[in-house]
């Protein structure tokens, strides 16, 4: 068998080049070593008080250890590190944006840390998000609102302020959104898993993409790893700072992709990969809104979908499941959207898949040699 005729369909023209390679380095880079580094921190985390109390939005009866953010932040940046040893990007321009999207991170993850130990007030989360927003902005990375199809063509007095609010928004609203998310085990990390895997298969059609694909294959993989300790009953939660880096970095990589700053056009697939979220955000806030609260944002309740799918399914691995399955199914149908040819879409649909069931399963199989622990969702008999 040619393993080059087989690959080249999916994009990949040498198995063996640097390319390819460094990705998948970059790709186990930070799964194993977030898969690794969990339980270390984990016994840290317990014993320096470092968990999340139960509370109207989450699900867990006991105090959980809410470091998990720190460790896939971690092995996000070793991995990165990693790639760029093997395969440096030489274009300027690229390492001073992707520089900014990791400064950008680091803030936000610190700021979520910060948060979960102590509490911050929602007024100074939003300043310093969007701070980190900016930081894009003015490194080169924005939303072209004139680059958007279907809308029409302001004058670029007009243009440019209104492409900056709207990468703001963008930006601090999907930051949101990811951490609006986190209230059953696994849901964040399967859909940050599956939007990353997506969006990495996406970018690696493109030529000009090779730092959006580097952000993205680091990504992906310190989710997995940070997967396989949180599905349900899950060992440790991510906390702010693990959802503001998910939503932060994939919010800032779906604008890295060209060498221009008209990045709007490139927002179709992230917007349909990234539905689910942004939806579940949407329908959130206009419903608190509706019943008359002044803070939409920061008014914990059983609102969102994933609490509605729980309502219905009674346990927290099929809610988890269930939203997985959805969210692949949005970024399938965005990757056909962008004209992804049709083997690459089965095999990334395939392969992410194949990553779940893999962590789940040895989640599970963990189980019997761990003391039983059931699932506080699904009745007992």
């Amino acid at each position: 068998m040619d393993l080059h005729a087989l690959l080249a369909p999916l994009g990949i023209a040498d198995p063996l080049g640097r390319g390819f390679l460094s990705v998948l380095v970059t790709f186990v880079t930070a799964w194993v070593f977030t898969w690794r580094f969990i339980p270390m921190l984990r016994d840290f985390a317990v014993q320096a008080g470092w968990a999340d109390m139960p509370n109207a939005r989450r699900l867990n009866k006991e105090p959980l250890p809410n470091a998990g953010g720190l460790a896939i932040y971690a092995g996000f940046l070793l991995s990165v590190v990693v790639a760029w040893a093997l395969r440096p990007i030489v274009v300027e321009i690229v390492n001073i944006q992707v520089l900014a999207i990791l400064l950008g991170a680091s803030l936000l993850v610190l700021v979520g840390f910060i948060d979960d130990q102590f509490g911050l007030s929602p007024a100074f989360r939003l300043v310093v998000q969007t701070l980190a927003a900016v930081l894009l902005v003015v490194n080169g990375l924005k939303i072209d609102f004139n680059a958007i199809p279907f809308l029409p063509v302001l004058p670029a007095s007009v243009n440019h302020p209104l492409s900056v609010l709207l990468t703001i928004v963008w930006i601090v609203g999907l930051t949101n959104a990811v951490n609006l998310m986190d209230g059953v085990d696994g849901v964040v990390g399967g859909v940050g898993f599956v939007v990353s895997a997506v969006l990495l298969a996406t970018a690696a059609q493109f030529p000009d993409r090779a730092a959006a694909v580097v952000l993205l294959a680091g990504l992906s993989g310190a989710a997995l790893g940070y997967l396989r300790h949180n599905f349900n009953p899950s060992r440790i939660i991510m906390g702010d700072a693990g959802a503001y880096l998910f939503g932060y970095t994939l919010a800032a990589v779906s604008l890295l992709g060209t060498l221009k700053v008209s990045a709007g056009a490139s927002l179709l697939v992230p917007l349909i990969v990234l539905a689910l979220p942004v939806l579940d955000t949407t329908q959130v806030v206009i419903g608190r809104l509706a019943r008359g609260i002044r803070n939409p944002l920061g008014h914990p309740d059983k609102t969102h979908i994933h609490h509605r799918v729980l309502a219905r399914t009674a346990s927290a691995r099929r809610t988890a499941v269930i939203l997985w399955a959805v969210t692949l199914l949005c970024g399938i149908t965005g990757m056909a959207l962008q004209g992804v040819h049709l083997p690459v879409i089965l095999a990334t649909g395939v392969g992410i898949a194949l990553c779940l069931w893999f962590v789940a399963y040895r989640r599970m199989r963990a189980l019997t040699l761990e003391p039983a622990t059931p699932d506080p969702e699904e009745p007992t008999p």
